[in-house]
């Protein structure tokens, strides 16, 4: 049986607690220990950050694959913001368009096993984040 995709609008400061939320219960249902829900409670929440400030708000979907019977959480992160120019180089620790400390993406990128960034300039950002449950 598979598990119901959930759909997070990102568009209140508010919003963010409940990525964590349910993002955490996502993990749980994939049976994830605490380091590994910690690890993409954290990427998500940093994904969801950058969606809302960066892109002007958007979506969280929240799917749970499945590979070689094994389950995962995938996390897709889109918005409709003025995209990355540069997404490459946005991966590398210390690129920042803000205040941060560039850490972010990378760093997301770090805690997921899977990692893709799909963007262009004036067209938006979507991240596709997996992480798989490690026996």
């Amino acid at each position: 049986m598979s598990e119901p995709t959930t759909v997070v609008a990102l568009t209140t400061e508010e919003d963010l607690l409940v990525v964590r939320h349910v993002v955490r219960a996502a993990t749980l249902v994939a049976g994830f220990g605490l380091v590994d829900q910690t690890r993409v409670v954290t990427a998500a929440s940093e994904l969801a950050r950058n969606a809302y400030i960066h892109g002007g708000g958007g979506t969280l979907t929240i799917e749970h694959p499945h590979r070689d019977g094994t389950k995962g959480v995938r996390l897709t992160i889109s918005d409709e913001g003025p995209g990355i120019a540069d997404p490459e180089s946005a991966l590398v620790d210390g690129y920042t368009t803000g205040a941060g400390l560039g850490h972010g993406l990378g760093g997301a990128r770090r805690l997921m096993d899977d990692f893709e960034v799909h963007s262009q300039s004036g067209a938006g950002t979507a991240v596709i984040a997996t992480r798989w449950a490690h026996r």
